[in-house]
């Protein structure tokens, strides 16, 4: 059975990153929570917390990341929402969609 993890960001003064918003939003608008298995936070105050350790493991350094793990198989990471959206969950973005994730790049945040 496949598992996903939503890794997102928390900033020092305790607010989510921008790019995490954006795509906790569009997760709603696909209507795709039912498939995200666990929300885990990277949260900047807290170097231990369960996503900042999960981001040093697997070499992360930008939020939102996906975490996909199926029995007997290496974890497949995804930094872009939309991939995910495409190869996991096999649903199509629309092209506006794709055309704001890929002018979204230069807003990412990083870890």
């Amino acid at each position: 059975m496949t598992k996903i993890t939503l890794v997102k960001k928390v900033h020092p003064d305790g607010t989510a990153c921008r790019k995490c918003r954006d795509v906790l939003g569009r997760i709603e608008r696909d209507g795709v929570w039912g498939r995200i298995d666990r929300v885990v936070v990277a949260d900047e105050r807290d170097p231990d917390s369960e996503g900042m350790r999960l981001a040093a493991r697997f070499h992360v350094e930008r939020a939102p990341f996906f975490i996909v793990e199926r029995p007997g198989e290496p974890p497949q990471i995804y930094t872009v929402y939309l991939r995910l959206l495409r190869e996991e969950l096999k649903r199509e973005a629309s092209e506006p969609d794709e055309v704001r994730e890929l002018m979204s790049t230069a807003r990412l945040d990083f870890i």
